[in-house]
């Protein structure tokens, strides 16, 4: 049938997609309608494009004012208050706040959640995290907490630096941590809070249980459990972008935070497909599995995007480049025996596991980052 955008919003409505006002939704022709799920809501001012997009049952688009998605999955009761989202992936109940501007490689799992005006590219909000307003962050992985209720936390005014001007180029070699993937899934962790009007110059890694003071640039890496605020001493001196040379120690630091970081991507994406994947296809959930693969595409990208700013950086500075091949290899298969109990939703499954499943899975998890910063 030839595309015209009143059949397509008729074939939505009939499905039981409610469209308050089907005057102002678009529907491009490369968006599949079967990736369009019952029960979801798009608003006035609603545009999806591409052929990735996929809305799930509950999802709500446009709830605050015009939205745009394109090429991006966004779970089952997950909300877009306005914006601009494109190839991102948002897992069941996470929500953007208004004006939010989310670029390639952004992935908030269950409960995470910003409020207005946050701009993200390459940046992943593990469980429960949230995000005050005006904030941006570019390359980062944030975990740490124990609930929707005990989250970490990043307040209003914050920025994540991540380009150093250094050279004929500059480098984008500023991935960093706060908290980790390894650690994070388990839902156990102390939250970690980073006081607003405030900034991290990447790449740094942010212990779980941190507290970073309001106002400040944090300049160093903080470690678990620990209040920290810094100073910075004034100082004037004569400065060219082409002669200035990071050294030695820089280079060495910069080469342990992107190692540590492809190797927590890693772990995630076997996490994702051992146990997320796996345990939604015992629920048979063909929704959620569809989702969970939009997951690990963002995370295959954010692992392309790290080795090509690592690669640029060590050939800019004559440091030895990372093997890049072993990010490609299989992760081992998870052999441990755990009840999978289907009956409960993810993140109530997670507080479930006994002392011994956790041990398990967490021992199998720290491998798979191990063998990363074993080859890298």
């Amino acid at each position: 049938m030839e595309y015209s955008i009143e059949n397509t919003l008729n074939l939505l409505e009939n499905k039981g997609v409610t469209l308050i006002d089907r005057r102002q939704v678009y529907v491009s022709p490369d968006v599949s309608i079967d990736r369009i799920y019952p029960g979801s809501v798009l608003y006035p001012g609603t545009r999806l494009t591409g052929s990735r997009t996929l809305i799930g049952s509950g999802a709500e688009i446009g709830t605050e004012g015009p939205a745009v998605v394109n090429s991006s999955v966004i779970g089952a009761g997950a909300s877009i208050a306005s914006g601009y989202v494109t190839e991102c992936t948002l897992l069941p109940r996470a929500k953007a706040g208004a004006n939010c501007h989310f670029r390639g490689g952004t992935l908030l799992e269950e409960e995470a959640n910003t409020a207005h005006a946050v701009g993200l590219k390459q940046t992943i909000m593990m469980y429960g995290v949230t995000m005050g307003s005006l904030i941006n962050f570019c390359d980062a992985l944030i975990s740490g907490g124990l609930s929707r209720k005990v989250h970490t936390e990043v307040g209003s005014g914050f920025i994540h630096f991540n380009f150093t001007p250094w050279g004929e180029s500059g480098d984008k070699a500023t991935p960093s941590l706060i908290g980790t993937a390894t650690e994070g899934v388990f839902l156990d962790k102390p939250p970690i809070f980073l006081g607003g009007m405030s900034g991290i110059v990447g790449p740094k890694e942010i212990g779980f249980g941190a507290m970073t003071i309001a106002g400040q640039v944090v300049r160093k890496s903080v470690p678990d459990d620990t209040m920290y605020s810094g100073e910075r001493t004034s100082f004037e001196k004569p400065f060219s972008y082409n002669t200035i040379e990071p050294s030695e120690k820089h280079i060495r630091i910069v080469r342990k935070c992107n190692t540590e970081y492809l190797a927590q991507l890693y772990a995630l994406k076997a996490w994702y497909r051992e146990i997320r994947m796996k345990r939604s296809m015992i629920c048979g959930d063909e929704e959620l599995s569809l989702v969970y693969t939009g997951a690990l595409e963002t995370l295959d990208e954010c692992v392309k995007e790290r080795l090509k700013r690592y690669k640029s950086f060590a050939s800019q500075w004559g440091t030895d480049p990372f093997n890049d091949a072993c990010m490609h290899a299989e992760a081992p298969a998870f052999a441990g025996v755990i009840d999978w109990k289907t009956d409960l939703p993810y993140d109530k499954w997670i507080w479930s596991l006994s002392a011994e499943e956790k041990s398990q899975l967490h021992d199998w998890l720290a491998s798979c980052a191990d063998m990363i910063k074993n080859n890298l």
